[in-house]
């Protein structure tokens, strides 16, 4: 562990007295006040922070603190929980407010002093009730130290307390910081200064609010909220109104009536998930991709009262769908309605809130979707052309995308599908992959030539670069989509194929193109659209008014593309005033464990074994939204999940609801008791109420509470800190060892180099342990053909 510090912070005072009295003394690194960054992922410098052996950080002086008596085995009690919780929250930002004004101000200490009052009379009235000599028992806590640390810059001796009226608090002051940890940290912080050490650090915080003139008496008894900001007597009066109304005071919670249509006047949300594909079972990262993220939104959108429609179904049309026809003996047809019920059945056991959830093999389907075909070929930007295509001589068919498997032109992925890579995301033409296989026979397929339409990009993206700017620029799009939205233009759009070689999809309506159906990407997000015209004959008050409408669209990152870029061309290009995205909202991907989930090869959870586990719904859904992979990719892990039910849900949440509902039925007979409130009850209730009120603002506007880490600081960082590094060798083997020796070497080093994929280390130090991996087994496979000639 390292523990960084910099000049003049009083925080440092209750952690460098915490680590000399648990024994752990870390190494300490004194920080420039400079230093722009000290936690990579933080801009400033929030200091002290705490170097963990696993790379993480810890950046609060109280968790710091607590961290080091969790270490020593002395972990946190409820006791000393409390007194934490009142540290922060009541004699922090009192001891601030005083400090500055004592030290940055030049007022007499003993004004500030007089000034807190009321914390302090809380500290020596709990210390006499306690009748210990310490604040929980007669052993020092973190709560001790925690406190005393806060105290010390205004109470560096404790003759400063008058005797009469602090007797308890003084004796305690005196015994704390006499211990020698204590007299140790205030030695190095600020005992050759005083408190005007501090005086560089409070000059760079926000004032806070000025301190009663003269008041003798604290916060509590003057009724003078202790906290930085100052309420208002109409936000006091409107905080007890709402008090005395209760709950019949509540906006009622709005009956919704279907069909849900746009209204004039009112915030008009359409929420969409992308269609999730019909030919398979959902496992646990495209529900939490797709359609749970959307769900949690929409429940937001009902709570807030705003006037919402949330849409979802099934993507029917397509290759897979063949593929899946033909693998399980039935007709496209026949899948469909299969796997349509299949998924609507999980959903519905996830309690995902859809309005309304349709499929795409619909006469509205079609109509829709060959009416904006129709469009895009009147205004000119359709054309066609002739490409190269697979096509399997045994099998007698033009291969579509997912009916061809090869390595990726651009990664060497072996498995990359014939329209898009897996592993790297690239989108590819199927005759670019290394030795392609047909998925039905797998045959080597020929190149050969067949007509198509495709979609005229560049002509469209003029309209799409200034509908991105305004969308982007208004709207909530999430990195990793505004990235991916903008390497595509960055890299220039070219025209796309819409047409396939297929019989199971949407008709093509030229009679030149007759054998031929529209391509899924194209014709999915129609989808969207279509599955509306179902729910209600008057789709149009949705997606033909984006006056009045905010499109959110939720996804998986690998989706991107086609809802940022090939979809609003299309509606572009079509030229019926059409409503489009407003808020883009893309995940990275969930995996199972260590690898990828597949259900032919039994890895992972699906939707439809999640009921059998025993485990409710809620918890499912409580920890998928934990571990929702927002910026990076995540891992679902049984162990943490039994982590986080047990410590999350069970002890903290559950825990507290049933100490709450115990007390109440305890003290109380069952029934909470009406309240007289007090001058400092009305102030809470304000701030409360202004709390709540910047909480649904930071709800609504999904605000981000860290800086986002830019490629090129992360390589500097990396440079800065790379060192020499040695070249991994293979673990040293005695001359001539036999083939058990090299087996418990390749365990070993098994075993290393899965520790090192947990730990998520760089790419290049698990390379290079694998590479002696092989090496070892390469001996191991010699040693064991040696023995058997």
């Amino acid at each position: 562990m390292k523990l960084l510090v910099g000049p003049g912070r009083p925080g440092e005072l209750k952690v460098l007295a915490a680590a000399e009295l648990t024994g752990l003394r870390p190494e300490v690194e004194v920080v420039s006040s400079q230093q722009e960054r000290v936690v990579p992922f933080l801009v400033g410098s929030p200091l002290p922070a705490l170097l963990l052996p696993n790379g993480n950080f810890l950046f609060s002086s109280n968790a710091i603190c607590q961290y080091f008596f969790t270490l020593n085995g002395r972990g946190p009690l409820d006791a000393t929980n409390q007194w934490l919780e009142w540290e922060v929250t009541q004699l922090r930002p009192a001891v601030c407010a005083a400090l500055q004004t004592a030290v940055v101000q030049g007022r007499k200490g003993e004004d500030c002093v007089a000034a807190l009052r009321g914390p302090l009379s809380h500290l020596n009235q709990a210390l006499i009730d306690q009748a210990a000599s310490c604040l929980t028992s007669d052993a020092v806590t973190v709560a001790d130290i925690v406190v005393w640390g806060t105290l010390y810059p205004l109470l560096q001796d404790a003759a400063q307390l008058p005797a009469d009226e602090y007797g308890a608090l003084r004796e305690w002051v005196r015994r704390i910081g006499n211990l020698a940890a204590c007299r140790k940290a205030a030695s190095a912080v600020s005992e050759r200064h005083g408190a005007q050490v501090f005086r560089p650090s409070l000059q760079k915080q926000p004032a806070p609010a000025p301190l009663p003139e003269g008041a003798a008496s604290g916060p509590a008894e003057e009724g003078e909220a202790a906290v930085d900001r100052k309420v208002t007597e109409d936000e006091v009066r409107a905080a007890e109104e709402a008090w005395r109304r209760g709950l019949a005071g509540l906006p009622k919670p709005k009956r919704i009536q279907h069909p849900v249509l746009p209204k004039k006047a009112e915030r008009n949300i359409l929420v969409t998930s992308a269609l999730p594909y019909v030919n398979n079972i959902p496992h646990l990262g495209n529900i939490i991709g797709c359609v749970l993220s959307a769900d949690v939104f929409a429940r937001f959108c009902r709570l807030r009262g705003w006037n919402m429609l949330y849409i979802c179904g099934t993507d029917e049309y397509g290759t897979a769908t063949e593929t899946k026809a033909l693998e399980e003996g039935l007709t496209p047809q026949q899948i469909c309605d299969k796997y349509h019920a299949i998924h609507s059945h999980i959903y519905r056991w996830f309690s995902i809130s859809f309005d309304y959830f349709g499929r795409t093999t619909t006469d509205h389907q079609t109509r829709i979707a060959q009416d904006i075909f129709t469009r895009l070929l009147e205004r000119g930007f359709l054309s066609p052309d002739t490409v190269d295509q697979l096509r399997c001589e045994r099998c007698e068919r033009f291969l579509a995308d997912r009916f061809v498997e090869g390595g990726c032109p651009f990664c060497s992925y072996p498995e990359a599908r014939g329209d898009q890579c897996d592993l790297c995301g690239k989108l590819i033409n199927a005759v670019e992959l290394k030795d392609p296989k047909c998925k039905i026979c797998k045959q080597t397929p020929v190149i050969k030539t067949s007509r198509h339409l495709f979609l005229d990009l560049p002509k469209l993206e003029d309209r799409l670069e200034k509908w991105l700017q305004k969308s982007i620029d208004s709207g909530d799009w999430t990195p990793n989509a505004r990235f991916i939205t903008r390497s595509w233009i960055r890299d220039g759009l070219k025209q796309r194929c819409i047409t396939r070689d297929l019989k199971w999809g949407t008709p093509v309506p030229l009679e030149e193109f007759k054998d031929k159906v529209f391509y899924v990407w194209f014709d999915a997000p129609i989808g969207y659209i279509s599955i509306t015209a179902d729910y209600t004959e008057h789709w149009e008050k949705w997606w033909k008014n984006p006056d009045e409408v905010e499109l959110y669209n939720f996804m998986a990152k690998d989706n991107v593309p086609f809802h940022s870029v090939v979809f609003p061309c299309s509606l572009l290009g079509a030229e019926d005033n059409y409503t489009l995205v407003n808020s883009l909202i893309a995940t990275e991907y969930l995996n199972y464990e260590d690898g990828k989930f597949s259900k032919s090869r039994g890895v992972g959870v699906f939707g439809d074994m999640a009921k059998e586990t025993g485990i409710p719904a809620d918890t499912w859904r409580f920890y998928l939204l934990f571990v929702r992979p927002e910026g990076q990719d995540s891992s679902f892990s049984w162990c943490d999940l039994m982590l986080k039910n047990n410590c999350e849900l069970l002890n903290n949440l559950g825990n507290f609801i049933n100490r709450a509902g115990m007390f109440v039925v305890k003290f109380f007979a069952g029934t909470v008791p009406e309240m007289d409130l007090t001058r400092v009850d009305k102030q809470l209730l304000a701030l409360v109420m202004w709390e709540l009120q910047q909480y649904n603002g930071n709800l609504e506007k999904i605000s981000p509470l860290f800086q986002k880490l830019e490629t090129e600081h992360i390589e500097d960082l990396r440079r800065r800190y790379g060192g020499q590094k040695a070249p991994a060798r293979a673990p040293q083997a005695t001359p001539g060892a036999d083939a058990q020796e090299l087996q418990e070497l390749v365990t070993k080093q098994g075993n290393r180099v899965r520790e090192l994929k947990s730990q998520k280390a760089e790419k290049p130090l698990i390379d290079a342990e694998v590479a002696a991996l092989l090496d070892l087994k390469r001996r191991l496979a010699g040693s064991k053909t040696a023995g058997k000639k």
